[in-house]
């Protein structure tokens, strides 16, 4: 009997100190998002609360981002391995100095319109000089400056330009009649219009994507002088193999992705509605990808952003801006 207890304990005493090791053993990564816990990060908090990561041996980390929160700026201060960030702002960072490399591509089409009460008047682009628009900022509003410098519309106010109102991450501006038009995102501001009491009907919307002027947005970016690093090229692969897989079990469990999401809202701000729908919008974007960036999609964010009329967002091709090295390691490309 006592041989069974000593070995008993023996046993459990070794499986305990395994789970130590392994637990010790797990690589950290900590992944800055570009905004606060919600839907639109679904595939993150899934592939955590899932044990995605844990399958990889990734210890991994997510901080949520906020209206004071840009990812280039942790990520060259040292406080993130990997951030969300959109390609705009992005490549305009990297121009500046901060040599952030796009490893993978999660979001495959944008997200990003304007949208403006049809009693404004507006019809097209044309008719939006002379008007007060609001933009997002901190990085969001590069989007919009390269759709305005290629419609020739300064950005400067007067009666040929627009006025552009710094916009808060809300819809107040167009609720209280400050501007006339409001940038939204298809899987969040919008429905925040609609839920204010302003039917679909009564807005005109711009989509970027249907204007031309589209650029890749929520992808996942390191730094260059990481990835000569053969450990942290296997390590970010294994985060990005394990964070596409969160994001295709949010594609298909869109009300279970919402649930984990409301679990992380330290904040307790999120409604289950609205994060059941962003994560069903969301998956529109996500659809159709593995999270290998297209060099076609590059290419077109590229050259939306260099035939920005007088002031582009960059003023140059970028060089070794994005990489296949570690989604080919991840997916066996």
């Amino acid at each position: 009997m006592k041989t069974i207890k000593a070995t008993t304990i023996a046993f459990l005493a070794g499986a305990m100190s395994l789970a130590a090791f392994q637990a010790i053993a797990a690589d950290k990564v900590t992944l800055q998002l570009k905004w606060v816990t919600q839907g639109q990060f679904a595939g993150y908090y899934v592939a955590k609360d899932k044990g995605f990561y844990e399958e990889e041996d990734l210890d991994v980390e997510i901080k949520p981002g906020g209206p004071d929160i840009a990812p280039p700026q942790v990520m060259a201060g040292g406080g993130a391995d990997v951030i969300v960030e959109w390609m705009p702002a992005a490549l305009a960072t990297r121009e500046r100095g901060v040599p952030l490399v796009n490893i993978a591509q999660p979001f495959k089409t944008s997200g990003m319109m304007l949208t403006c009460p049809k009693d404004a008047g507006i019809t097209g682009p044309d008719d939006f000089k002379g008007r007060t628009l609001g933009v997002w900022f901190f990085g969001n509003e590069y989007p919009f400056m390269n759709w305005m410098n290629k419609l020739g519309i300064p950005m400067q106010g007067g009666a040929d330009g627009v006025n552009v109102l710094k916009q808060g991450f809300n819809v107040d501006p167009l609720l209280q009649k400050q501007a006339d038009c409001i940038s939204v995102m298809t899987y969040n501001e919008y429905w925040q219009v609609i839920d204010a009491g302003i039917s679909e009907d009564e807005l005109i919307t711009f989509k970027y994507e249907d204007q031309g002027v589209a650029t890749l947005e929520d992808g996942l970016w390191v730094l260059e002088q990481n990835l000569a690093d053969d450990a942290f090229v296997d390590k970010m692969a294994r985060f990005v193999r394990a964070s596409m897989k969160g994001w295709k079990y949010a594609e298909e469990n869109p009300d279970e992705a919402a649930e984990i999401i409301l679990e992380n809202d330290e904040t307790g701000a999120q409604q289950e509605h609205h994060q059941q729908r962003m994560v069903r919008e969301v998956a529109k974007l996500t659809s159709g990808t593995n999270g290998a960036l297209d060099p076609a999609d590059y290419e077109r964010t590229v050259e939306t952003l260099l035939t920005g009329g007088d002031d582009p967002v960059i003023s140059k091709k970028p060089e070794g801006a994005w990489t296949h090295a570690v989604s080919d390691k991840a997916f066996g490309g």
